[in-house]
């Protein structure tokens, strides 16, 4: 294969040589005051779908130009927050083309014959991308992306995950390229406020639909930074250190050299108070507070893009982290027997883990010419984890103990994963005329090594002792890859046909092997006995092919895509130890998708979307070996399980109002499965042998997955933001209602949980000044759990969460800042559901010219009542579990701001 790809690599370095690509380049003049404007967003869309091919930034003097750009039809967009957008249509025929001076005008209200110049607008839709102008939007000079971002409506965090439009950001883009992977945290922290010209909010398409144009599914929210000119040449960051109480520390910092298209990241974190991500904003509790123990970091990571020759652009990044955490919990789990008694499992564990990770990934992306495209994704993650923990956990029934049992447990296990994807993509001469060819691949390990001690005491009939000494190995492969093909031939005008064939391999083997080590009185060393009870070796291969014919219609108003599929898909077991076993099935299915778009103007949207997927059940779920890591709670695979089959719906409405700066986004989604991938658990009213001389004690249980009917879903999301003027600041009003209906099987017995949440919540952020900076957010949710077969565990609980984040410059350099969190915690178990209020708070001064350096003292956690509760609620249980979190402590920081460009010109040099 390696001389293969080498060839294949030449001749693709060879077409780049011979063939020039097209471009297309010119200047941005105000259209009044007859000078050139930087910084305004250049957009170049298809016309057949309005997807969005290249975009850009006019620099200083205006200009701009777009390179490597295939023939064909297009349309271009000059947009720039406060004027109007202007649109051209653009035919490139084998040749660059010079658009010369472009004037834009100045978008200006008339209110009876007197013009009105408002503040900067907000933001504006064009399309399905959602563009804020950043600088609408008041943040101090030394905040983060992420607090600029947290002011944007639609943007908020959500038990933890940044989300926007009510969906998680899966991935950050800085002017147009990928910035740390998928690392969204890291990469908002590492780019400052002041660096961000305007932000974009859309739904990135996957690799392989950019290129044929058809959207598949699988899409990412994404959210992509288009940087201010003046950050584009020069190096920027932040370095903060501290020490304080209790020996607490802190040492961050993160440093950008950006020179255009080349653009180096380099950021680092030490420090033992929970903070995983480094935030120049050392008094924020960030969102790693509060955290399930005490946590002690310590990471580096590189980021670095550059365009090389024009034609092949690179994007990397690399991450190293050493983390060490130490976890103390209790949990307490409520069930209700069949016999209409009441059990109460409860837990105290300790874990000290250590976690050790390199991970790396690369994006090369090769335009050969006008008509061909190489891609290469690559990502690698090597991970190596050391646990040593112990719980003591008891059962009882009727308030009279049935069973406890306590265990140590020591392990340690290497992780490795490699994907790649390679794409080639032809573009013919007639226009929507395509073909792509896709290939990837990946390679999972994971090993383990352990050692186990348990004491395990059952009191009924009688009491009865079992202690167990055991070691055990585990060892599980994964093999996969996929190869797909895709041809596009246009129809009439505004059509378009695809066909698409393609078949891919997933297989995993696993071994697991227990043994029991037994004192030698002679030598006085342990000898190891297999354990065949509790020993397996297992395969398993699913192989899927699909066929696909789609066709897609387009014009500017309307789009409309529908496909047919069809899949047949093999899943092979193969269990070779203890006892031979082979299972094999074959599925056959249909799966159709249907999507469409209407714009109702070009700032209003409304989007359908229809489709199937299925999903085959992994080695762990199919592999029969009981697990009794917890031996009054054992765990076992089923090999009998089969792929499941999910229908998914969505409609979604987009709406923003450049000229009162009202957005709206509003959602309903739903999902309905067959044969879903679910739990059934039985509890032993009595002492039960399930075979080679396994026993389930009295009050214990024995949980495996099974396929169950039944399963639905319903969640709605709206988010409504405006301006209000009259306190100078940006208000979001947000709620939705969820509903889900969840198949379980309880002692052989389906039963249906059914599950009802509101929520609601109303945020507001100032837009003052970069002196002056709060964000206000509050969000509840009630939620309401039924169950069909058990009644008696039918459950109401509210949460209610508010957040404050206060930031004020003043005097002569003089800060203080202040971030509170309250929860607010009803209906859960007590003594271990209590509400607390975490508040940070510190007081600083601002030093060195410019004020690029800051003093400040901090507490966190001042009234020392921070803590971490959460509970789960399925068809068998209620939970609630409580972990130890950071409490308080004070930190004397200091923490200084670079800043150079372009030779040593200042920032507000490039403003001017």
């Amino acid at each position: 294969m390696k001389p293969l790809r080498y060839l294949l690599f030449q001749f693709a370095f060879l077409l780049a040589i011979i063939s020039n690509a097209q471009s297309i380049k010119g200047k941005i003049l105000d259209k009044n005051e007859n000078f050139y404007l930087q910084g305004v967003s250049i957009v170049i869309l298809n016309n057949s779908d309005s997807s969005m091919v290249q975009g850009t930034i006019t620099d200083l003097n205006g200009s701009f130009e777009i390179k490597n750009l295939k023939t064909g039809d297009y349309r271009m967009e000059a947009i720039y927050i406060g004027y109007q957008t202007v649109t051209k249509s653009i035919s490139l025929q084998n040749s660059d083309l010079d658009l010369g001076n472009i004037e834009i005008a100045e978008a200006l209200t008339d209110l009876n014959e007197v013009t009105v110049s408002a503040r900067r607008s907000l933001g504006s839709q064009k399309g399905d991308t959602t563009q804020f102008n950043a600088n609408a939007f008041k943040t101090l000079k030394d905040a983060s992306s992420q607090r600029l971002l947290e002011k944007i409506p639609g943007i908020n965090m959500m038990d933890g995950v940044l989300q926007a439009q009510g969906e998680t950001i899966v991935q950050i883009y800085v002017d147009g390229k990928p910035f740390f992977g998928t690392d969204v945290k890291a990469a908002l922290q590492n780019l400052p406020a002041e660096a961000v010209e305007s932000i974009q909010i859309y739904d990135k398409l996957s690799d392989k639909a950019s290129f044929s144009g058809f959207d598949d599914g699988e899409r990412e929210k994404t959210i992509n930074i288009i940087t201010n000119p003046a950050f584009r040449t020069g190096q920027f960051g932040k370095i903060t250190t501290g020490y304080g109480s209790n020996d607490r520390y802190l040492a961050g910092m993160s440093l950008n050299a950006f020179q255009n298209d080349q653009r180096l990241t380099i950021t680092g974190l030490s420090n033992n108070v929970n903070a995983v991500d480094y935030s120049g904003e050392v008094n924020s509790m960030g969102d790693t507070k509060p955290q399930n123990g005490i946590i002690k970091y310590n990471s580096i990571g590189l980021n670095y893009s550059d365009m090389i020759f024009d034609k092949l652009q690179l994007n990397t990044s690399y991450q190293y982290l050493d983390r060490t955490n130490k976890e103390y919990a209790t949990l307490v789990r409520d069930y209700l027997l069949d016999n209409g008694g009441d059990q109460r499992y409860a837990e105290e564990s300790s874990n000290v883990r250590r976690n050790r990770e390199h991970a790396f990934d690369l994006r090369l992306n090769y335009n050969i010419n006008s008509n061909n495209q190489f891609l290469v994704v690559s990502k690698v993650s090597a991970e190596t984890d050391v646990e040593g923990s112990s719980f003591k956990g008891m059962t009882e029934q009727q308030g009279e103990l049935v069973n406890q049992s306590t265990n140590t447990n020591s392990a340690i296990s290497n992780n490795l994963d490699f994907t790649n994807s390679i794409y080639y993509n032809k573009r013919f001469n007639k226009a929507g005329r395509t073909a792509t060819i896709g290939i990837k691949s990946g390679t999972h390990i994971d090993e383990e090594k352990g050692l186990r001690e348990a004491e395990n005491i059952y009191y009924n009939p009688e009491e009865q002792v079992e202690n167990l000494n055991q070691s055990r190995l585990k060892s599980r492969k994964g093999l996969s890859w996929e190869a797909d093909f895709s041809y596009t031939e246009p129809l009439g005008n505004q059509g378009r046909l695809k066909f698409e064939y393609e078949i891919g391999n997933r297989i995993e083997d696993s071994d697991q092997r227990l043994s029991n080590l037994d004192l030698d009185e002679n030598s006085g060393d342990f000898i190891a006995a297999l354990d065949t009870a509790l020993s397996n070796v297992f395969n398993s291969t699913y192989l899927a092919q699909e066929s696909e014919l789609g066709y897609q219609y387009s014009d500017d108003k309307f789009k409309l895509q529908a496909e047919i599929g069809y899949e047949t898909a093999t899943l092979k077991n193969s269990q070779h130890f203890p006892r031979e076993d082979y299972l094999e099935r074959t599925f056959q299915n249909f799966r159709p998708t249907l999507r469409i778009d209407y714009k109702f103007k070009p700032s209003q949207i409304l989007e359908i979307d229809y489709d199937t997927r299925t999903d085959a059940p992994s080695v762990s779920e199919l592999q029969n070996v009981i697990n009794n890591s917890n031996p009054l709670q054992l765990r076992s695979g089923n090999p009998n399980l089969v792929q499941s089959y999910s229908n998914r719906f969505r409609i979604r409405y987009k709406s923003t109002n450049s000229d009162t700066d009202h957005s709206f986004v509003a959602y309903v989604q739903s999902n309905f499965d067959n044969n879903r991938i679910s739990t059934s658990s039985f509890i032993a009213e009595e002492r039960i042998d399930l075979g080679d001389s396994i026993f389930l004690e009295k009050g214990a249980q024995l949980t495996r997955p099974v396929n169950l009917n039944g399963y639905w879903r319903v969640k709605s999301y709206f988010n409504y933001g405006l301006p209000i003027d009259v306190i100078r600041s940006n208000v979001s009003l947000n709620g939705g209602v969820e509903f889900s209906h969840s198949p379980g099987m309880v002692n052989e017995v389906i039963n249906f949980t059914n599950s009802t949440r509101f929520r609601a919540g109303v945020s507001s952020s100032s837009n003052i000044s970069d002196r002056l900076d709060f964000n206000i957010s509050t969000n509840g949710s009630y939620n309401l759990v039924s169950n069909s077969l058990r009644p008696n565990l039918n459950n109401n609980y509210f949460n209610l969460n508010t957040r404050v984040n206060y930031n004020w410059i003043f005097g002569n350099g003089f800060v203080y800042r202040m971030e509170l969190n309250h929860q607010l915690n009803t209906g859960l178990t007590k003594g271990i559901g209590k509400s607390f209020m975490l508040l940070n708070m510190s007081v600083g001064k601002k030093v060195f010219k410019n004020e690029r350096g800051e003093v400040s003292l901090n507490a966190f956690d001042l009234l020392n009542q921070n803590t971490n509760v959460r509970r789960n609620v399925n068809e068998l249980y209620i939970e609630d579990k409580q972990s130890n979190v950071l409490n308080r402590y004070f930190m004397l920081t200091f923490s200084y701001n670079l800043r150079h460009f372009s030779l040593g010109a200042s920032s507000s040099d490039f403003k001017n």
